[in-house]
């Protein structure tokens, strides 16, 4: 009897554990998303390349790659901080090699020298998660003194099946994603050497990384599956624009203030990491630290 009712406690412990984490992560208790008013696509941004594989309907926005073209879209104005999201819906079943972005960079004013804030879905095969991943340069291009920074998660939900909310908080002391509200990084400013300070354009993509973007380039994008789909509504641009008044100040990420988040969002961040971070830099022995001095 003892030993049935140790086994009867054991399935419950394993049920309560597994329903805690199909609800999600603990309340962040701020809404950042809420504080800044939402636009349609035209409002905000317009096409970069590839318009044929691009159609907008009632500000929502749809591109997708096959094997002739991605497409790419690009903010109208640039910025020099503020608050940058998307409510975004990923292609299901195959997807290896494509990537599904969301970002802010610096690349065509200043190439070979730019900086950049990614959020990055990286494709996968059907039995395996989307990797989300987060990157921030600084100064540097894919010239050969690239430095990246990244930080990768996988979901706590399937981002193909429905539209959840993607953002970057971007101000002169802090870099913090966001998903659904909840903060998964925060990169602090600690020098101007580790920290972009120059304005930045939003940009969006979709597009072939077969060489490295899935198990670092072990599956490629497979055409036979195409067209792969990504789908954005709900655009946010909550920013100080780079000739805009010295006196605008970027939206808060936190209840706090202009810098840091509350223990309810660090709470939050830290249950993210815990159960669905799948790489950081600074964890990384194959990785010269001293390029990174932030670790």
């Amino acid at each position: 009897m003892a030993l049935l009712l140790s086994s009867l406690l054991s399935l419950l412990l394993v049920f309560i554990v597994a329903s805690s984490n199909a609800e999600g992560p603990p309340s962040p208790g701020y809404y950042p998303s809420s504080k800044i008013g939402s636009i349609g696509f035209d409002q905000g941004f317009r096409n970069l390349w590839g318009p044929q594989h691009q159609n907008v309907d009632q500000g929502s926005l749809t591109i997708w790659l096959d094997s002739s073209s991605g497409s790419g879209f690009k903010s109208l104005n640039p910025y020099k901080s503020g608050y940058f999201g998307a409510a975004i819906k990923l292609h299901p079943g195959y997807t290896a090699g494509v990537i599904t972005s969301f970002y802010l960079s610096n690349n065509e004013d200043y190439p070979g020298n730019h900086d950049e804030i990614d959020i990055e879905f990286l494709g996968t095969t059907p039995d395996k998660p989307y990797v989300l991943q987060t990157n921030i340069f600084i100064k540097g291009s894919g010239d050969g003194n690239i430095i990246g920074r990244e930080v990768q998660f996988h979901l706590w939900f399937d981002p193909t099946q429905d539209f959840h909310t993607y953002a970057v908080l971007w101000n002169p002391t802090e870099i913090i994603f966001f998903v659904d509200d909840v903060p998964i990084r925060r990169y602090p400013r600690q020098s101007d050497a580790t920290f972009p300070i120059r304005p930045m354009w939003v940009y969006g993509s979709i597009w072939d990384a077969s060489s490295w973007a899935t198990e670092e380039g072990k599956y490629k994008a497979d055409y036979r599956y195409q067209p792969f789909i990504g789908r954005y509504q709900t655009f946010k641009l909550g920013g100080c624009t780079a000739d805009g008044s010295a006196s605008c100040r970027p939206p808060s990420g936190s209840p706090l203030g202009p810098t840091g988040l509350s223990q309810q969002q660090i709470l939050a961040m830290e249950w993210v990491k815990s159960n669905y971070k799948a790489y950081d830099y600074c964890q990384d022995p194959r990785r010269d630290h001293s390029l990174t001095p932030e670790c």
